[in-house]
């Protein structure tokens, strides 16, 4: 009996010690889907259509996840697509700002806490604040991504969406419901995840959040030694509330810009949701 509590307690050290050496690094490849609605006598469906696709092919991404048992750093990968997506067409441009790679998300699970390091409007800006908590509905269906075993999690939240077009004087605020789908795998067993998300049993190898969609096509797992990983410390620090109130007067900025525009389109913008 001795032998096999000895033999017990020996395994949950050696289990507690491989736990704080497990770490890696994985691979993701992004896409998108946008709706536009230009109302303009000089732009053809063919045309709105040609541009949609530049939009769609250019918003296309790869990023990667560094990561151990407490600490996350999440990063798009340096490549032709990274910035902004613009696309134009018979003298019209649009540009999409969907991250850049300078844009890092740090998450510590342990503290409680993350780090933002994201540009707005020409600006860099390090949001420091809590991690938000999300209420994961794990379900019973299963698929494999790769070399592993994942099943399904959903969360629902309700947020707002601030929505504005030339002609209007002021920014039109709904409520907006959208469900968060993911699949994860417990064969490695960190509570990490791509973007802002994580909080599940296992690593999330696939992500679906409001017409953003998520895939992992590599894992590198390192049991020797702990993957390094930096804590972004570039740009002017501020609360997600103050974030949001600078994002919104920014927005605000924006909208007044296109006033009294007299060109025939109509120009809609629509954030968050």
């Amino acid at each position: 009996m001795k032998t096999l509590i000895l033999t017990f307690i020996s395994l949950v050290l050696a289990s507690g010690l491989f736990a704080q050496q497990f770490s890696g690094v994985a691979t993701y490849e992004s896409r998108s889907q946008i709706e536009l609605s230009l109302d303009s006598s000089a732009m053809s469906p063919q045309e709105m259509q040609a541009l949609k696709q530049q939009l769609l092919k250019k918003m296309q991404k790869t990023y990667t996840l560094k990561f151990n048992a407490k600490e996350s750093l999440w990063e798009q990968e340096e490549s032709v697509n990274s910035g902004p997506a613009s696309a134009s067409s018979n003298g019209m441009e649009l540009v999409i700002s969907n991250g850049s790679s300078k844009d890092k998300l740090y998450r510590n699970l342990e503290e409680g806490k993350y780090r933002n390091s994201q540009e707005l409007m020409g600006k860099r800006f390090l949001v420091i604040d809590s991690l938000p908590k999300y209420d994961w509905k794990i379900g019973s269906e299963t698929k494999q991504i790769g070399d592993y075993s994942c099943r399904r999690a959903v969360y629902t939240r309700i947020s707002d969406a601030r929505r504005f077009a030339t002609g209007m004087e002021e920014m039109e605020v709904t409520k907006d419901t959208t469900q968060i789908e993911a699949w994860f795998t417990m064969d490695i067993p960190v509570a990490q995840g791509p973007t802002t998300y994580f909080g599940l049993p296992g690593l999330i190898l696939e992500l679906k959040s409001n017409g953003r969609h998520f895939i992992c096509t590599k894992v590198n797992l390192n049991y020797q030694e702990q993957e390094e990983i930096k804590v972004p410390d570039q740009g002017k620090e501020v609360t997600l509330k103050e974030f949001q109130a600078i994002s919104e007067e920014k927005m605000k900025e924006m909208m007044q810009r296109y006033q009294g525009k007299g060109d025939g389109s109509n120009i809609e913008i629509v954030i968050g949701g």
